[in-house]
């Protein structure tokens, strides 16, 4: 996306720690929710541990913890009305052409929206 001039940011959702507020009251610039299977981020994070000489007997690679963790980003997704995509079979070209079409949606619906006003 940065090679296309665009400025982007990733905020990561921790639990049991609350989304910057700045971000949940942002409204002009896109943002989208990113989101995968459960076990491809139990898989990710057991590489990561493995990568960093810990323990993968945690609850950071805990099954049901996971899925609980990703239930909540959607339902936040959804709250916020952010476009959600699911990165669990796409290459990183996949979803950064999807963001872009999603951003040039919002692009048009922002500007219908200015000239409606």
């Amino acid at each position: 996306l940065a090679n296309r001039g665009s400025k982007e940011a990733n905020v990561p959702l921790v639990p049991g720690i609350d989304p910057p507020q700045e971000l949940l009251d942002a409204r002009r610039p896109l943002v989208v929710g990113l989101t995968t299977s459960t076990e491809r981020l139990v898989q990710i994070r057991k590489n990561r541990l493995m990568s960093l000489n810990e323990d993968n007997e945690t609850e950071y690679v805990d099954p049901e913890l996971i899925k609980t963790e990703t239930a909540e980003a959607r339902r936040l997704f959804a709250r916020q009305k952010w476009p959600i995509l699911d990165v669990t079979r796409r290459s990183i070209e996949e979803v950064a052409s999807a963001i872009l079409n999603l951003y040039q949606d919002h692009k048009s619906d922002t500007q219908i929206r200015d000239q409606n006003v």
